[in-house]
């Protein structure tokens, strides 16, 4: 169907890009080498008694690069990461265009205070301080009548 430009040996996309079947299940899809290689920051996550801490491992990035943005419930950390370089040498110019991102997000608990949210970035771990607020009332199950 497409030309052997796209073959996985090249950039790493499915062969069969478009056939039917990788896509009928999305498990064959994303197991595909062009989606394999993709990658997102490994993260740790710590219940304490006192607070959800989160760490993540971003090694080459620096602080500059890294957003952490709360909106309602949602934490989400993001990082843009461009870089261009140029070269010119016998009559030639060479120009390189490297471009990264990620993001991921996080639903936080009913507890947690999120006005009150801790960053710290050392050594390529960014390391979050989420604060609780109380602990949730635990819910007891009951048993509910049959009409």
């Amino acid at each position: 169907m497409f030309p052997s430009f796209f073959d996985d040996e090249n950039f790493n996309l499915p062969s069969r890009l478009m056939d039917s079947d990788i896509w009928s299940l999305p498990s064959r899809a994303f197991n595909a080498p062009f989606f394999r290689n993709a990658t997102l920051p490994a993260v740790n996550i710590k219940d304490n008694t006192k607070s959800f801490d989160l760490e993540l491992a971003v090694p080459g990035f620096k602080k500059v690069d890294l957003k952490v943005k709360v909106d309602g419930d949602v934490l989400t950390i993001s990082s843009e990461k461009k870089k261009e370089s140029e070269e010119d040498k016998n009559g030639y110019t060479r120009r390189e265009f490297i471009y990264s991102s990620f993001q991921r997000s996080f639903q936080l608990p009913a507890n947690t205070d999120a006005d009150n949210v801790k960053a710290n970035f050392v050594d390529g771990i960014l390391k979050l301080s989420i604060p609780k607020t109380k602990a949730l009332p635990e819910k007891n199950g009951k048993e509910v009548r049959i009409a």
